[in-house]
């Protein structure tokens, strides 16, 4: 269990008492106090005092102890109070409320996210979902969004502090780290909550990650779902739309799934399929023909909605230079760009080339 949970409330508590208030584990280890420089010490004797009484207050040496609520038949932690007087024993009751209370919340949370963890790694079955569910009391059905958030570069390991920072207010929302590059949040939508909201969480961690650590991440973004077993499917989605925008959407650092377009069919092709499509678009001559000017006067003219005008606008060419590329490119390939069949056949070419050499197969 993490000390933060008490040090953040025996820091709190320093406000109302002049007395040290702390937390030890059961191996007398000091791991919370609002005396920083305790923090660390290892008192084995109170350790063994209250080994002896697990449920009653020890006082040992100068301090008083008191067992916190646990889930099995030996202590975890216990709160301890400076002093042996009676004082000290009701502000030690009365810690040991509070953090009882903490304890009991971070638990839960604790539990309810290794749940989640394993719906979206698929180490749970179907049925033993619901049962499981039932057990935490979680909820079955609400509107949910994953978000698969992925460093760039170097990994930090803090990026999950960072990240469960902007959800800790909820309970219903997850924060969880796959790996060292990857961190998976599931957060609960509101009613109505559209593609507005969901960018609008994604572009919230891009930034609380890019101020606080200077790292730079992807965020793909799974389909709502309106089921926890869909949880899974929705996280993949979310690993997909990363690996596909690596591809096609190289400026994007949001990606969602559902805005994948052709790019997603085409990622989910075998490649011996997609080299024979270019073998047979291109039969004049195979797409490596066309230099690097002539394919940017394509992707131009792809971006202003094959406009003739426009895009001869865009290159600072007059019209008729452009007309002169496009017949040169019909020649070569034997594909009108100014035709639409022709421009989505090669729009889609272009794709499936650019599939090709992000998995290192040259055609």
């Amino acid at each position: 269990m993490s000390s933060r949970v008490f040090q953040s409330i025996v820091l709190q508590m320093k406000e109302c008492t002049d007395r040290v208030i702390g937390v030890i584990d059961d191996q007398g280890t000091v791991v919370s106090c609002n005396q920083l420089t305790w923090i660390g010490e290892k008192w084995e004797g109170a350790a063994s005092a209250l080994n002896v009484n697990e449920s009653a207050v020890v006082i040992y040496g100068d301090k008083t102890f008191k067992p916190l609520v646990s889930r099995g038949s030996h202590y975890d932690y216990a709160a301890f109070v400076q002093g042996s007087d009676e004082q000290a024993k009701l502000i030690c009751s009365m810690v040991t409320v509070a953090l009882n209370s903490a304890k009991a919340y971070y638990e839960e949370k604790h539990d309810k996210t290794a749940f989640v963890k394993a719906i979206i790694s698929d180490n749970i079955l179907l049925g033993d979902i619901y049962v499981r569910a039932k057990e935490l009391h979680f909820a079955s059905e609400a509107l949910r969004a994953v978000f698969l958030v992925r460093q760039v570069g170097s990994a930090e390991i803090a990026a999950v502090d960072v990240v469960q920072s902007l959800f800790s207010d909820s309970q219903e929302d997850f924060v969880i780290s796959i790996n060292e590059t990857d961190i998976a949040v599931i957060k609960t939508l509101t009613e109505g909550g559209d593609g507005k909201e969901i960018y609008r969480i994604a572009k919230s961690i891009e930034d609380a990650l890019a101020q606080n650590l200077k790292i730079k991440t992807t965020i793909g973004i799974g389909t709502v779902v309106s089921h926890i077993r869909d949880l899974a499917r929705a996280y993949k989605e979310a690993g997909v739309a990363i690996d596909v925008g690596k591809v096609f959407d190289t400026e994007k650092t949001i990606i969602t799934y559902e805005n994948l377009g052709i790019g997603r069919l085409i990622y989910q092709l075998p490649t011996v399929m997609c080299g024979m499509f270019l073998q047979e678009v291109f039969k004049k001559n195979p797409i490596d023909a066309l230099d690097q000017e002539t394919l940017f006067t394509i992707n131009k003219f792809f971006e202003n909605n094959l406009n003739v005008s426009e895009t001869a606008r865009k290159l600072f060419v007059h019209r008729n230079t452009l007309v002169y590329r496009l017949e040169k490119i019909k020649k070569l390939t034997g594909l009108d760009l100014r035709e639409f069949d022709d421009a989505i056949t090669f729009k889609v070419a272009l794709m499936v080339k650019k599939y090709l050499v992000s998995r290192g197969i040259e055609s």
